[in-house]
């Protein structure tokens, strides 16, 4: 059976499907086809059901989710960090709403929290790997910041004027649910819990096999060291990332059950994980 997996091409995502790529996961009687696309474009997709397993923007799946099912597994979870708003001299949050911020997408779980941490603001999307460039040229007056400029912005002259992952512990006392992989339904549910299966067997090849997975993961690394890399790979690749547990359940339906007191979605949300 055919499984298209849509991931971003990020060291985190890469480490995690390492077990596959390299052949030390098991695929079982499944095909996999890896299809490497940034988090916008693979929440677009799940829009219309593109791929049958996908990575996406927890911010995203209640928009897909009388198509796709949550993973137990997969996801991109910080506890006290996470997406970071900067600006090139230092400003207060006060500030930082009355400015425009170039933030990497309406879709993805950074917007959807900046809304709730800041309340109304002034944004315009770019790409996230062009955010940097616009906040340091003055394009932009600050910037929302993913993946792996959280760690190089300092590098970059850049300030920090919140960090998203401290701000929601300081507000829930829980992890900041961000990326989330998910499985279309139409799958079938017995061909759904082997491919949990599978999947969650190559997180955890990764895990147990870390120079390995480390090692193919710094080709998607864009430009990391592999100390940084290794540090970015540690702060999204942990125990959450094999199984959400209890705290990480809890989180995705508070972060889910906030974003509709916002109004955010049109539809009541329905969190499903498969098993």
């Amino acid at each position: 059976m055919l499984i298209r997996l849509g991931h971003s091409p990020d060291p985190d995502d890469a480490f995690m499907f390492w077990g596959l790529a390299s052949g030390e996961t098991d695929p079982r009687r499944f095909e996999f086809e890896h299809v490497l696309q940034d988090i916008q474009t693979l929440n677009t997709w799940a829009l219309d059901g593109k791929l049958e397993v996908s990575a996406i923007s927890l911010a995203a799946y209640p928009l897909v989710q009388e198509q796709y099912v949550l993973l137990p597994h997969g996801a991109s979870m910080g506890s006290g960090y996470g997406p970071i708003v900067v600006a090139r001299e230092q400003l207060s949050t006060a500030d930082a709403k009355d400015v425009e911020i170039a933030v990497p997408g309406e879709l993805t779980t950074a917007f959807l929290v900046l809304r709730m941490c800041f309340g109304q603001f002034r944004y315009r999307a770019v790409p996230f790997d062009q955010i940097i460039d616009e906040v340091k040229s003055g394009r932009a007056d600050a910037g929302l910041l993913i993946h792996e400029g959280q760690l190089t912005y300092e590098a970059e002259g850049l300030k920090k004027v919140v960090d998203l992952g401290e701000w929601w512990l300081l507000e829930t006392g829980l992890p900041l649910p961000l990326g989330a992989n998910v499985a279309r339904r139409d799958v079938g549910a017995e061909n759904l819990f082997e491919l949990s299966d599978v999947l969650r067997e190559s997180i955890q090849a990764g895990l147990d096999n870390r120079e390995e997975a480390m090692e193919y993961a710094l080709q998607f690394g864009r430009g990391l060291d592999t100390e940084l890399a290794d540090r970015f790979v540690g702060m999204y690749v942990n125990e959450l990332t094999c199984d959400y547990g209890d705290e990480g359940r809890q989180a995705v339906r508070e972060l889910l059950k906030r974003a509709e007191a916002l109004g955010t979605y049109e539809r009541p949300v329905r969190v499903e994980f498969v098993g």
